[in-house]
C-alpha cells in the first residue's frame, strides 16, 4: 500500500509545501478537520464514528471547550476513496484547522498520512493499519490498536486454550486485513502456533466455498478470518454450511450490529475481538468503565443500541485530542503534536501512553476475545479475567 501512496499524493505537495503558521481558529474556537467515509463501502463504519465524534464534540463544547474555546468541527467525506481523503486533507489545510482526525478506512489513512507529516499538521487517526505508526510518523497517532495488536491478542488467546494449528483467511485489498495477517505471521512462533493454510481473497468475493475446502484438508484447528465490510457478513454467512467442524476466529471489524444483524443466527457461537469499551457493561467499576459509560449511554439514549467498534474510537480520537490541546496549552501544532506524544489517558477503548517510540498507545490487553450468544458479544471466561485486571489497572 505504501507503494501507492506517491501516486495519490503527487499532486498534493505543491499545495502542503508552504508554512503551516495558521492558529487553528482563533477568537472563541478552534477548527478541527475530521476526514470520514459517510459514503462507499465504508459508509456503515464511517456513519458510526461520525455520531461519536459529534457527541464528543457535542459535550465537550456544553462543558465550556478547552480552556474557554470551543470545538468547531469540519467534517469532510472522503467516501471511502484515497484521492478523496487527499483533496479534503488540503481544504482543511487551506481553512486553518489545528489538527485532523483521520478516517476510518485504512487506505485513506495511508494516503493522507505523508501529506500532514510534510505539513506538520497533528494526524489523528481512525484506522487501525500498521503502516501508519510502524515505524514511527512524528506527527501520525493511532487511536484503534493497531491490526498487529489485534493479531498477538489472538495468539495470545490460542496459546492459552492450546490452539496450535490456524487458517487463516484474508483480504489482499485491505490494508488492515493485509497488516493483520502480517502480524499473525510475525507473532505466530512466538505463541507456538503454526500456520497450516493461507488463503488470500478479494474484497469483492461473494462464494468462500474454495477457502473452506482448502482449509477442510489442512488440520487447522481454527479458522481466522481478516475481512472488513461485506466480505466478513458473507463468510460468517457461508461459514455454517462449510461443512467445518472447527470454530471461526473474526476481528474487530465485526464487533458491530452492522456484522451481528446480516449474519444472524449464522453469527451464534463466532469468536468475535473487540475493543474493551465494546463489552464495557461487563466491567468492574471504576475509571476505564465510567469513561466507557460518559459515551455509551447518551449513545444509547439517541440511537437506541449498544456502541460499536468504530463509534468507540471516533469518541477516544476527540478525547485524546481534546487533552493535548489543553496540555499544550493552546493550539499551537508542534506543542500538541508534544503534548500527544507524552499523553497518558483513559478512553472507552482503553488506556493510552503514547510516546516517542510508540504512536499506537494500546496493548493487546485492551482487546477482548468474545464469543457470539443470543445475538450479542460475551467475553469469553479467559477475557473477562484477563478484561478486569486491565479495568482495575486504568485505576
Amino acid at each position: 500500500m505504501r507503494k501507492l501512496i506517491p501516486l495519490l499524493a503527487a499532486a498534493a505537495l505543491a499545495l502542503t509545501a508552504c508554512g503551516s503558521g495558521d492558529t487553528g481558529g482563533g477568537g472563541d474556537t478552534i477548527k478541527i478537520g475530521f476526514i470520514e467515509s459517510l459514503t462507499g463501502n465504508y459508509a456503515p463504519l464511517g456513519g458510526e464514528a461520525k455520531k461519536t465524534v459529534d457527541l464528543a464534540v457535542d459535550q465537550i463544547n456544553k462543558a465550556g471547550g478547552i480552556d474557554g474555546r470551543k470545538i468547531k468541527l469540519i467534517t469532510l467525506d472522503d467516501k471511502t476513496a484515497p484521492d478523496q481523503g487527499v483533496l479534503h486533507f488540503n481544504e482543511l489545510r487551506s481553512q486553518g484547522v489545528t489538527a485532523i482526525l483521520g478516517s476510518t478506512f485504512s487506505n485513506v489513512g495511508l494516503a493522507v498520512e505523508p501529506l500532514a507529516e510534510r505539513a506538520k499538521i497533528p494526524y489523528i487517526s481512525l484506522a487501525p493499519a500498521d503502516e501508519q505508526v510502524d515505524p514511527v510518523q512524528k506527527y501520525t497517532f493511532v487511536v484503534p490498536a493497531v491490526s498487529s495488536k489485534y493479531a498477538e491478542a489472538m495468539l495470545q488467546y490460542f496459546q492459552a486454550h492450546k490452539i496450535t494449528k490456524i487458517a487463516v483467511a484474508y483480504d489482499t485489498k485491505s490494508s488492515y486485513s493485509v497488516a493483520g495477517f502480517a502480524g499473525m505471521k510475525k507473532y505466530a512462533a512466538k505463541y507456538g502456533v503454526t500456520i497450516v493454510e493461507e488463503e488470500p481473497y478479494e474484497t469483492t468475493a461473494t462464494d468462500f466455498s474454495p477457502v473452506f475446502t482448502h482449509v477442510r484438508s489442512s488440520g487447522a484447528q481454527a479458522l481466522v478470518a481478516w475481512a472488513s465490510g461485506a466480505p466478513g457478513v458473507t463468510l460468517a454467512k457461508q461459514f455454517p454450511n462449510s461443512g467445518l467442524k472447527l470454530p471461526l476466529f473474526m476481528t474487530a471489524s465485526q464487533a458491530s450490529k452492522l456484522w451481528l444483524d446480516p449474519v444472524g443466527k449464522a453469527s451464534e457461537g463466532v469468536y468475535v475481538q473487540s475493543a474493551i469499551g465494546v463489552i464495557g457493561d461487563t466491567l468492574p467499576d471504576g475509571k476505564l468503565k465510567k469513561s466507557i459509560e460518559e459515551m455509551s449511554v447518551p449513545f444509547k439514549e439517541k440511537y437506541g443500541y449498544e456502541p460499536p467498534q468504530f463509534a468507540m474510537d471516533g469518541y477516544a480520537g476527540v478525547k485524546l485530542l481534546a487533552a493535548a490541546i489543553e496540555k499544550a496549552g493552546g493550539t499551537d501544532k508542534e506543542k500538541i503534536r508534544d503534548a500527544l506524544e507524552s499523553l497518558t489517558l483513559v478512553t472507552p477503548t482503553g488506556k493510552y501512553t503514547y510516546s516517542p517510540t510508540d504512536h499506537s498507545g494500546l496493548k493487546p490487553t485492551d482487546i477482548s476475545m468474545n464469543r457470539v450468544k443470543d445475538g450479542k458479544l460475551v467475553p469469553t471466561e479467559w477475557s473477562a479475567e484477563r478484561n478486569a485486571a486491565t479495568a482495575k489497572a486504568a485505576g
